[in-house]
């Protein structure tokens, strides 16, 4: 019995309020579901990752897309990649705005350019010249991000505390019939962050990465603190090293904890489609697509299952 086609995706680390929880693993399922159901009619780990992720953009129930996070003067600011196993191609953006679709403008940098990462006006110019269209700054706010952005203007506010509230920045790895491996990862950021700030979403080892001989991540958490342990190549070095994904993850997310007081998650895949969703933070929203079966869970130890197909 193959264990491909795979696909994996999270919602982000952090503490997600209850009544937000629900509609956080309803996404998540809804993600795995679309990656998993391309993957099932031939399609590539690349078009997988990326449907998977754009559908969590445009649900505002996640930080990225619509429903990110404010910046200090309540705009948004979204970053974004992918990146390919096969060829190690990699695309990203950030500090974009006024895009619906930041990990299909990251794609688009992989295919039609010869660079890696656009930022902010550059990446804007370019989405013109490829006819993405630019929607409204209101469409991507919503209420909740708004309300949040107004707390943390308050000089007694601890943005990072806070943005546990949502982390949820989204990711999703995958490996496809013919053993290729993707990832994408998008994010609207951290709440309150400074005007121009760029985590570790765009950043190529830090907010993912691929390649088809050792398999594919895709994090969550507190952006300088990925970037600080490279948390992507960290985790995959450990697989290079023999351990497996579940063993990979856990010793890269201790080090950080350990070593710079970081929190966070990853979602990961190895060439035989040996997949985990792992993290130290009290929750990350999860689900996996594979054989048929769908995997999701947000609390630690959770993991529940149901056939794919949902029953009409």
């Amino acid at each position: 019995m193959t264990m491909l086609p795979v696909v994996v995706v999270h919602g982000g680390a952090g503490h997600i309020p209850k009544e937000r929880a629900e509609l956080s693993t309803i996404g998540v399922k809804e993600a795995a579901r679309t990656g998993y159901a391309i993957l099932q009619k031939g399609g590539s780990a690349m078009d997988a990752v990326v449907e998977a992720v754009a559908l969590m953009e445009n649900n505002p129930g996640f930080n990225a897309g619509q429903g990110s996070v404010l910046n200090v003067k309540g705009e948004v600011e979204m970053d974004a990649m992918v990146m390919d196993g096969r060829t190690l191609d990699s695309g990203a953006v950030s500090a974009v705005r006024r895009i619906a679709n930041p990990v299909q403008l990251a794609r688009l940098v992989m295919e039609k350019t010869k660079h890696l990462c656009l930022t902010a006006e550059g990446a804007s110019k370019f989405a013109r010249s490829m006819g993405v269209p630019e929607v409204p700054e209101e469409s991507l706010i919503t209420d909740y991000a708004k309300m949040r952005w107004k707390k943390n203007l308050q000089p007694d506010a601890n943005p990072v505390e806070c943005q546990m509230g949502k982390m949820g920045t989204v990711g999703a790895v995958a490996v496809d019939k013919d053993g290729n491996i993707a990832c994408a990862t998008s994010t609207g950021g951290m709440i309150n962050k400074m005007e121009g700030r760029v985590g570790d979403t765009p950043c190529v080892g830090c907010g993912g990465y691929a390649d088809n001989n050792i398999g594919a991540v895709s994090p969550t958490g507190h952006g300088e603190a990925i970037m600080k342990v490279t948390l992507s190549r960290l985790v995959l070095f450990h697989m290079e090293q023999g351990k497996t994904p579940e063993e990979a993850s856990d010793l890269a997310l201790t080090y950080m904890k350990e070593r710079v007081d970081g929190l966070g998650g990853v979602v990961v895949v190895d060439p035989k489609g040996t997949w985990t969703a792992w993290f130290n933070s009290l929750q990350m929203s999860w689900a996996a697509a594979q054989q048929g079966e769908l995997h999701y869970g947000l609390y630690r130890g959770e993991h529940f299952v149901e056939p794919v197909q949902e029953k009409i």
